[in-house]
């Protein structure tokens, strides 16, 4: 006789509901699990993996870092994701609608759905200042890569070489601002004079041609967030295209989604190895790499380090901004979640890593180049990718080709976040207005024309101070969004309970690490994070730019805005749960609601959700939740 293992056993047990699994109905899914998982690589894969992570490796240990970053992505990145993931596969509902497990925290999900909503308004920036690189990087040669253009100052520098000896021939155009004018025109005069200048003050003052084409060309830059300036036609023009090729892609929501993904969630990959493999020969990748990697186990003395790493799996991630819910929502009810989480989480972070060689190989060619250190070179943000990279590619050999296949990578990694942020809002619509539900075209047209509207603020002059401001205090309080999420399923409904609801799908109970990391691991990281977030907070800058304090105040009411419906729905909550008093309404609304079920028909008819656990003590509901019966 054939032994079978447990392991088989669950194995064979899991393939026989999904055979069975006729209980969907008509609800929406992914038409392949290959598509949904494309999706959630996509979504994982953001501009912040390539732009973000590599600059926190060098500044926070080099390969030291790597051991803080695999540990928050093990203990909090991976039970995260699997809980919303879990959760919102089980209910079969978007990140607005899936909260009756605890009606009081209803809230939860508006707050997520606002904070997506403000990160979709000005995140397609991103994708229309890629598109405008790309466009250019057809032209021949590179327009960002010379100082005689209209837009350049009398400080525009072709290399980064830049010396006082050189400084003569290096002055091109008129300047933008009278000042800086009067300040060329001293310059210029002591340098007839023969004086020699510091090369402090020389790099100073003086701007590369590429960060010129950035500020003066694409941005056309004004002094400040309080003049807007005009919007320059070709910021409105591929703003307008980035909506447009959003809108086509959503069209027929996660059913056209599906098949975008398998371009723009695999492009990044395949182009990324071919940067990689021809920046690694070029003089100074290896020093670059090696930048890169090189440990300072020193670092790891200090605390921010981890909570940079923390963060930084936080936010990669995207747990409590509603999209991971709202993506899940969309998969079969007895689809593996666990094992997708698995390997998502390893995919998505471990691209970060991968991405961290390709930039530190094409740095380090910088630094090479210009005879300078590699860390004087390393910029976060949109600074890499839009002034440092571009620099780099302008003097590779067929500097286009390179060009257009960099920004060609940028743009698939940017089109993947808005796909997901886009539907959060789309299906948060939907599902609250089911009459909507059969005009998903009218729907998906509608929501993107009112965000073009809306986001043709961030195309005026001054669209990048209100493009920072809004990117540094968007997130401020989504660690208590996620804190919240945890008390819920840790202890109010209870690990066991949930435990029971993923049996129920998957076939397999809740692993033991998992629930510690919800009762106890993730609360208090999660809370850590809110805390150090204020602590530590400093007032965003642009360059030497120092926000009024008016915008920063602005900043922290759209901060604290996803709190907001925490408060408020939980009060209109209470007041409307059934009750002899406030204290016996206020105790109810903590139970979950007769809209607590899972979304397959069949296993929703005899639903019932165990109760016994509410007559133990603390010890006992506590060794409950974290080893189960």
């Amino acid at each position: 006789m054939t032994m079978t293992t447990g392991r088989d056993e669950e194995d064979v047990h899991l393939s026989a509901l999904i055979e069975s699994d006729k209980e969907d109905g008509d609800r929406i899914v992914w038409s392949k699990k290959i598509e949904g998982m494309f999706s959630f690589l996509g979504l994982c894969v953001g501009l912040g993996n390539l732009w973000r992570f590599p600059y926190l490796c060098m500044r926070n240990g080099g390969g030291a870092f790597l051991i803080p970053f695999l540990l928050c992505l093990l203990f909090c990145g991976f039970p995260l994701f699997f809980l919303e993931v879990s959760l919102a596969q089980f209910t079969g509902k978007d990140a607005l609608h899936t909260w009756e497990v605890c009606p009081i925290f209803r809230g939860v999900g508006h707050g997520m759905v606002i904070a997506t909503f403000v990160m979709t308004f000005y995140y397609n920036a991103n994708t229309a200042w890629i598109m405008f690189y790309l466009g250019n990087s057809f032209i021949t040669p590179l327009p960002w890569r010379s100082c005689d253009n209209d837009w350049n100052t009398d400080f525009c520098v072709s290399s980064r070489s830049f010396n006082a000896s050189e400084s003569a021939t290096n002055f091109t155009r008129g300047n933008l601002y009278d000042e800086t004018r009067l300040m060329t025109e001293n310059i210029s005069h002591q340098q007839n004079s023969n004086v020699t200048f510091p090369d402090e003050l020389i790099k100073h003052k003086y701007v590369t041609a590429e960060e010129e084409f950035w500020q003066y060309r694409t941005l056309e830059i004004s002094k400040g967030i309080d003049v807007l300036g005009h919007i320059p036609w070709h910021l409105a023009v591929c703003f307008l295209a980035a909506w447009t090729l959003v809108t086509l892609c959503l069209i027929k929501g996660v059913k056209s989604m599906g098949k975008v993904v398998y371009l723009t969630a695999t492009l990044p990959y395949v182009l990324l190895t071919v940067i990689l493999i021809r920046a690694s020969f070029l003089p100074g990748a290896t020093d670059g790499m090696l930048f890169f990697l090189s440990p300072d186990f020193e670092k790891l003395r200090q605390p921010q380090v981890w909570v940079e790493a923390a963060l930084q799996v936080f936010y990669s991630l995207c747990p409590a901004w509603g999209q991971l819910m709202t993506m899940a929502s969309y998969n079969k009810f007895h689809n593996n979640c666990y094992r997708d989480s698995i390997i998502l989480t390893i995919l998505g972070e471990g691209t970060s890593i991968y991405g961290g060689f390709v930039v530190f190989a094409v740095i380090g060619y910088m630094a090479h180049d210009a005879n300078l250190p590699i860390a004087s070179v390393v910029k976060s943000g949109p600074g890499l990718g839009f002034v440092v990279y571009p620099e780099a590619l302008s003097k590779l050999p067929l500097p286009n080709l390179w060009a257009v296949l960099f920004f060609l990578m940028l743009l698939s990694v940017a089109l993947d976040s808005q796909f997901a942020c886009v539907e959060v809002v789309i299906a948060a619509v939907m599902n609250h207005f089911q009459s909507l539900r059969k005009k998903q075209l009218v729907m998906t047209i509608c929501v993107s024309m009112a965000l073009f509207l809306l986001g043709l603020f961030l195309c005026t002059q001054a669209g990048i101070y209100v493009y920072q401001i809004l990117d540094w205090y968007v997130a401020v309080t989504l660690p208590i969004l996620g804190f919240i999420e945890c008390i819920i399923f840790g202890w109010i409904y209870g690990a066991e309970r949930f435990s029971k609801d993923v049996n129920m799908m998957l076939g397999r109970q809740i692993p033991v690490f998992v629930r510690i990391c919800w009762c106890f691991i993730n609360p208090i990281v999660l809370l850590v994070l809110f805390v150090f977030t204020f602590v530590s907070y400093e007032p965003p800058t642009y360059g030497d730019y120092v926000y009024p304090s008016y915008a920063n105040i602005i900043g922290w009411l759209i901060g604290m805005l996803p709190i907001v419906p925490v408060v408020l729905v939980g009060i209109m909550t209470v007041l409307k749960t059934p009750g002899q008093s406030v204290f016996e309404k206020f105790k109810a609304s903590f139970k979950p609601s007769p809209y607590w079920k899972p979304i397959s028909k069949k296993h929703a008819m005899d639903y019932h959700i165990d109760n016994s656990a509410a007559s133990l003590g603390l010890l006992e509901q506590m060794k409950l939740n974290i080893l189960g019966k």
